[in-house]
């Protein structure tokens, strides 16, 4: 599995991250321009006919808290040809060959056309003789004006209107230039970059990439309150000018984190390619607990389900389906576990779900009993805080 990430200029990351239509139809042309140079060099390798795959995330933002849209694609180095023994059959994935500089360049050229042809014919940048139909749409002008302002790292609103945001840091003199690395490229803005490879039985390392591309655009632990009431966020790597933070007015760090909700239904993560939901090689290639064993294990497996059944309902079923549940999610990412008790350490019972408004509403607005003193008069604790029907729900 190989990283392709993709980052535009500043007008297009605009346009892109306003207009969530305009967004998912570049990511298109993105990915299909990989995944053709991929066929390409397995049909120059004798190997006609192959199929990969991709998973995109569109990550918003950038490491100093700005609108900076860009494209994180794990693509599948390689490609899965059938085998002719049957409909059932698994493919075979072929490695790709060694990816070079020129080939990158090459790539980062295409996608600079190809886009930039596209945003001409909807007529949302500048052809050479015609002028430029990029304005904001009507109806969200303050949403416009807080993306633009977040790309551009100035202030949108309040005192510090239209100014540069503050920067904290030894400043040092002159930038390098800036010089592409192995397997990157700049061109005209667009910046490719695809020398993060993952081995396919790397799967510690695949969650790490995995866990970086999905991460939140802020960090808790790097954000401070300045005595003067701003807020102050500190950069995970220093810049080549030495800035190592950011210093915001209150109401500019509302704006950057307005700037960076994406819209309502825009999704940013996609699955291309034979890992597509609908795509015919997808069960074949991404294949269930259950065919993934040999047949004496398919047999084991299910004496063992039988068993589990026997005893346990709710544990098979936890078993056999394919999403986790908020606990779990909750436990793995912040470890923090719902369903044990912090003070006795036993396990939590569902008994009851309150989603009713009206009852929700009335025990919330419930007073607070006054705090009860123990025997010793000492250490008080509190008495029960909540109606007798949320004591009995949460009853551990």
């Amino acid at each position: 599995m190989r990283q392709w990430v993709l980052s535009f200029p500043y007008p297009v990351r605009f346009l892109l991250a306003f207009d969530p239509k305009l967004c998912s139809a570049v990511r298109g042309i993105f990915v299909r321009t990989v995944l053709q140079l991929l066929r390409e060099r397995a049909e120059l390798a004798g190997m006609p006919g192959g199929s990969s795959g991709a998973v995109v995330l569109t990550q918003r933002f950038g490491g100093a808290l700005n609108l900076n849209l860009h494209f994180h694609a794990l693509v599948l180095d390689g490609v899965y040809t059938s085998t002719g023994a049957g409909p059932l059959s698994p493919p075979l994935f072929h490695p790709a060959p060694p990816l070079t500089d020129a080939e990158v360049v090459r790539l980062t050229a295409l996608l600079h056309r190809r886009i930039a042809r596209y945003l001409e014919r909807r007529g949302r940048i500048a052809r050479q003789d015609e002028a430029a139909h990029d304005e904001p749409e009507p109806d969200e002008p303050l949403l416009a004006q807080l993306s633009a302002a977040s790309v551009e790292g100035r202030s949108a609103l309040g005192p510090e209107r239209g100014q540069a945001i503050t920067r904290l840091g030894r400043r040092r003199g002159q930038r390098p230039l800036f010089i592409p690395g192995e397997l990157c490229c700049d061109h005209a803005g667009f910046s490719l970059h695809a020398k993060v490879q993952i081995a396919a039985d790397d799967r510690a390392g695949r969650e790490r990439l995995c866990r970086s591309i999905a991460r939140p655009a802020i960090a808790s632990e790097r954000l401070s309150i300045a005595q003067d009431g701003r807020v102050v966020y500190r950069l995970r790597r220093h810049w080549k000018d030495g800035t190592s933070a950011l210093v915001f007015d209150p109401l500019t760090f509302l704006e950057r984190l307005a700037a960076l909700v994406p819209r309502p239904r825009a999704h940013l993560l996609t699955y291309h390619g034979v890992l597509a939901p609908a795509a015919p090689l997808r069960d074949l290639i991404v294949p269930g607990q259950c065919a993934q064993l040999e047949p004496h294990q398919q047999v084991r497996s299910q004496q063992q389900d039988a068993t589990l059944e026997t005893q346990s309902a709710g544990l098979e079923a936890r078993a056999r389906r394919h999403r986790s549940t908020w606990a779990e999610l909750l436990r793995r990412v912040f470890a923090i576990d719902v369903l044990t008790c912090p003070r006795c350490g036993g396990a939590r019972r569902l008994i009851a779900m309150l989603t009713e408004g009206s009852v929700v509403r009335r025990i919330l607005d419930s007073p607070r009993p006054p705090l009860r003193a123990t025997r010793d008069r000492r250490r008080p604790r509190a008495a029960r805080a909540r109606a007798r029907l949320v004591d009995a729900a949460c009853r551990s």
